[in-house]
């Protein structure tokens, strides 16, 4: 029944789906939600008793160069 649905052309089309409902800024997002999922899955499977430490995520915004305080141009 599903024997062809995993062929590269089928896959290709599938990810361009994708890439046009959520946007390409989305992907990687959903992608790191579902390996966390999954990940917190096997450790449920396997007993162990505290879930893995979450990573922060990093920070895309650009800070500002520190300025001299003095207020004015050297």
């Amino acid at each position: 029944m599903f024997e062809g649905l995993f062929q590269p052309m089928h896959l290709l089309v599938i990810l361009g789906i994708a890439i046009l409902v959520f946007g390409p800024k989305k992907l990687p997002e959903l992608g790191k939600g579902l390996g966390e999922s999954i990940r917190g899955f096997k450790h449920a499977l396997n007993g162990d008793a505290a879930p893995p430490p979450a990573v922060p995520p990093a920070s895309t915004e650009t800070k500002p160069p520190a300025s001299s305080g003095t207020g004015t141009p050297s």
